[in-house]
């Protein structure tokens, strides 16, 4: 006489959750690994002085998480229009110079650069920065264009309007406050990019917290038809979604305005709409709408910055450096495919079965 069979549940993996992290997580991991093997101290972090004559912490860790503050915004806001939408939007950069143009208009319409001004230059940013995104919003949502083709337009139009918001000139921002705003606030040795990444952070954390937003775009991502019959309102759903992207634009225009202390709308955030939709993808977020999590896109914009970083510090000469990212990239991206991932579950969960079914065989 046997005994009887244990009962036994069957483990699988779940799609979303650190699940979805895995890919970004490795990158990076890989990342972290390579760089300790070829060089020991490329990690190191110390305290030195600016060229204001203030004390900073300094390094490649330091610069990595500074230099891609600007990306990382980005990738929050277009993490939500690719959630919501199913598509990208291409003309954050030439929106973001725009921003930027606006926010220098009127800072500069005083005869100095007051902490008042400042402000009410970043209002006027974002506002400004809002209304050209809900243009594109409008597109998408209720004309039910593509999102890469309805943001077409300002891709290609948006630095001609920066152009005529400031002219051909290069505004110079000399003022210790934008010097704060781009680089460190004196006794504090940590850049305020970080920090502005940081708040925009919360703010987001907050609002999903609170609201049910994350549910709401991601069933308008999935299926708005039946988000639609739900009492969900997608066309409103997408409009937020490109709104915050525009808070979003807005501030990183600010960053590179002020890490620079001057306006270029010819190379003010140009060509970050490829990193920021790769950062999104390296995420781990499905670029056709649905499921998303903004640590796995934020970790995205560090890998891309870290990958830079690492290129630049093995003498790789700039004209190589976006040929060697876009193969790791390639490998990246492959790798947290739905076709490969979809593989890998299935060989794990094969193997979990046949562990389970050895278990009860042995028990018996």
């Amino acid at each position: 006489m046997t005994g009887a069979k244990p009962k036994t549940k069957s483990k699988t993996i779940k799609s979303g959750g650190l699940g979805q992290l895995l890919i970004p997580l490795t990158a990076l991991a890989i990342l972290v690994l390579f760089n300790l093997i070829r060089d020991p101290a490329f990690f190191s972090i110390e305290m030195a002085t600016n060229n204001s004559g203030n004390s900073v912490l300094s390094g490649n860790l330091i610069s990595i998480i500074d230099s891609a503050s600007a990306l990382a915004i980005i990738s929050m806001g277009m993490t939500l229009v690719t959630a919501a939408c199913g598509g990208q939007d291409i003309s954050v950069g030439a929106v973001g110079a725009i921003a930027g143009s606006f926010f220098v208009k009127v800072i500069k319409a005083g005869d100095t650069i007051t902490a008042g001004s400042v402000i009410l230059g970043m209002l006027a940013c974002i506002l400004a920065t809002i209304a050209f995104m809900l243009f594109n919003g409008t597109l998408v949502a209720y004309f039910r264009i593509q999102p890469m083709i309805a943001t077409l337009i300002l891709f290609s139009c948006g630095r001609s309007i920066a152009y005529w918001i400031n002219g051909s000139a290069t505004p110079q921002l000399n003022s210790p406050i934008i010097q704060a705003m781009g680089m460190t606030i004196p006794g504090i040795p940590i850049p305020t990019p970080i920090f502005a990444v940081a708040l925009v952070g919360l703010i987001l954390w907050l609002v999903f917290r609170f609201t049910n937003l994350r549910l709401y775009t991601q069933s308008v991502g999935i299926n708005q038809g039946a988000a639609r019959l739900n009492g969900i309102n997608p066309p409103a759903v997408k409009l937020l979604s490109f709104a915050l992207l525009g808070v979003c634009v807005a501030v990183a225009a600010v960053i590179g305005v002020s890490r620079l202390g001057q306006l270029n709308h010819k190379t003010l955030l140009v060509d970050i709409e490829m990193d920021a939709i790769l950062a999104v993808a390296i995420g781990g977020n499905n670029l056709g709408g649905g499921k998303f999590r903004l640590v796995g896109s934020v970790l995205g914009a560090y890998i891309i910055q870290m990958l830079t970083t690492t290129l630049y510090a093995m003498n790789v000469a700039p004209v190589n450096v976006k040929a060697y990212k876009a193969i790791v990239i390639i490998i990246i991206v492959v790798a947290g495919s739905p076709v490969i991932k979809s593989r890998l579950t299935a060989m794990v969960n094969r193997f979990r079965a046949g562990r389970v079914a050895a278990a009860g065989k042995g028990a018996e």
